[in-house]
């Protein structure tokens, strides 16, 4: 495992890290507790050295279960994401009062005095003109509530405005589906010394390849109920592309790369990216961490794979995803 540095915060974190949604159970299955810490460990002895959770993954479960780990395991870092933890989302819950209220609920489920890192998950655009969000972020840090803080976007717009403040790290979707933020964004965070943490990397599965048009998923899963955005941004399920164009895509991809593993190159792509911190894959067990963890032991990609990821979106996928995110 190599490792990079995540932006002002310090933090020297796992290039592949792990993303905590589905810890414990896949999307819209039980939280099993003994899976949930038998998968951190699994990444752990990896040398994943990084989590991403967040206060409403598994109902404050993932919080409390990486909040346990860390106390054993002090050379292990974290982001927690807060107020998206509440019904009919807007403005309101990214306001001080309410900031002031996730903050004092994290530290109480991850069991500490001060967080590592702490991200607006997605607020809306509208909270990027209101400074008093940010500036109120700036008096929790010298508080000593919380280390370093950042957001967690859907559009690039996002990042780019985010980058006006004081902000450690930007969490943001990046993929072979999602191209758009390493020509639009990339630069400006790295001029600014911000972290960058590519989420959703395998495009909600669609880039392990193994999907196909019959593949059913469960109803309480997102990757069924919200393929038009009936929960939340659609971009975050498939990264927005449409479910058969994706499983077209995904298939061409694998056969003109020549590979039957394309989650693990889907994931060395990213890394591809030096603005990049760390890409941050979830498992829901311990059997898929090192189905993660091997992308980083896999060498370069060719000048020639790079075109060929490019040719792929460009014929696929960029119409009409590359102008709404």
């Amino acid at each position: 495992m190599q490792y990079r540095e995540l932006g002002k915060t310090g933090f020297k974190i796992s290039e592949v890290s792990l993303g905590t949604w589905q810890l414990g159970g896949k999307w819209g299955a039980p939280f099993d507790q003994e899976v949930a810490d038998a998968t951190l460990a699994a990444a752990y002895a990896q040398g994943v050295n990084f989590f991403d959770t967040a206060d409403g993954y598994q109902g404050g479960a993932s919080e409390r279960t990486v909040g346990a780990f860390i106390k054993t395991h002090p050379d292990v870092h974290y982001t927690t994401k807060i107020g998206r933890n509440e019904p009919q989302l807007d403005l309101a819950h990214f306001q001080p009062q309410a900031l002031d209220r996730y903050i004092d609920a994290s530290l109480e489920n991850m069991q500490t005095d001060a967080l590592d890192l702490v991200l607006l998950h997605c607020p809306p655009m509208a909270a990027y003109y209101d400074p008093e969000i940010f500036w109120h972020l700036d008096q929790l840090k010298k508080a000593g509530k919380i280390k370093n803080y950042g957001v967690s976007v859907e559009r690039v717009e996002e990042g780019l405005k985010a980058l006006d403040y004081g902000v450690s790290a930007i969490e943001i979707i990046f993929n072979m589906f999602r191209l758009r933020p390493a020509r639009t964004f990339f630069a400006q965070a790295q001029a600014h010394n911000v972290g960058i943490l590519a989420r959703v990397p395998l495009a909600s599965g669609l880039l392990s390849g193994k999907y196909t048009a019959e593949t059913q998923f469960a109803p309480t899963d997102q990757r069924s109920n919200n393929r038009h955005g009936e929960l939340f941004d659609k971009g975050e399920t498939f990264s927005g592309v449409d479910y058969l164009t994706g499983v077209k895509a995904a298939q061409e991809l694998k056969q003109r790369l020549h590979t039957d593993n394309l989650a693990a190159l889907a994931l060395r792509y990213i890394l591809m990216y030096d603005a990049v911190s760390a890409v941050i894959p979830g498992a829901s067990n311990p059997n898929q961490i090192s189905r993660n963890t091997d992308a980083a032991t896999l060498p370069p990609l060719t000048h020639e794979q790079m075109g060929i990821v490019q040719d792929v979106y460009d014929t696929y996928i960029k119409d009409p995803v590359d102008y709404l995110w």
